[in-house]
């Protein structure tokens, strides 16, 4: 994965006028999240942090004891950050909008989040499967809830007959998600533009979810849904 542009921090989010120290802390985060979006679990050290941040690595234990104490924290905020950002987003979408189109919508929030807003969301979704279960805790309670929404998105869709008879609710929701996340992996901003990853995304998305002409019929809504249940529980 190339360099990317500078994004959005998500540290230093508290009211007021934050003090030294904060200010100080939050550039701590943010510089963990640039480098773990670029060299992973493995390869983060507080060295390359320290370089980020403009400090001396030692100073970073005056803010936190340890390098899983702040690699734990930057995996939380990228979640956390990300389900926030998608449940406001979908609140600003106009009221009428079709389940589908929500859908279809979420894609590119998802994607622009991902992509292009949130070192800390790229370093979540990237690193998810490296670090330790001890550092998973908070973080799991998020994506769960994350999840949910998109449960939600699906969910109504199928009630409205916008979902294909022959899928599986369950199992799309973790194909597209595993798509999306996957862009962080191989998307390079020098050859492909965001743009055209959002616009293909939601092409495919679209017309793998959406049924075929006259297929589903207001009686058979619903009959796939979740055909093999926990088949694709995260």
């Amino acid at each position: 994965m190339v360099a990317r542009r500078p994004a959005r921090s998500v540290a230093g989010t508290a009211t007021g006028d934050p003090t030294k120290s904060q200010r100080t802390r939050a550039r701590i985060l943010d510089a963990t999240a640039r480098v773990l979006s670029e060299k992973g679990y493995a390869g983060t050290r507080l060295t390359d942090v320290a370089e980020y941040a403009e400090l001396q690595a030692p100073a970073i234990y005056y803010y936190f004891a340890s390098r899983d104490e702040l690699i734990e924290e930057v995996m939380f905020s990228g979640i956390s950050e990300m389900r926030r950002h998608l449940q406001e987003e979908l609140d600003r979408l106009p009221d009428g909008m079709s389940p589908m189109d929500r859908i279809i919508a979420a894609v590119e929030i998802h994607l622009r989040h991902e992509l292009e807003l949130s070192d800390y969301a790229t370093a979540s979704i990237r690193n998810s499967g490296q670090i330790p279960d001890h550092l998973r805790s908070r973080q799991k309670k998020e994506s769960t809830a994350y999840n949910r929404i998109w449960r939600k998105l699906l969910a109504d869709a199928r009630a409205e007959g916008q979902l294909r008879d022959d899928l599986d609710d369950q199992i799309a929701q973790a194909l597209v998600l595993g798509a999306l996340n996957w862009a962080a992996e191989w998307w390079d901003p020098r050859r492909i533009s965001l743009d055209a990853i959002v616009a293909n995304a939601q092409v495919v998305v679209r017309n793998g979810l959406s049924p075929r002409s006259g297929s589903n019929s207001p009686r058979s809504r619903g009959k796939a849904t979740r055909r093999t249940p926990g088949s694709a529980s995260r």
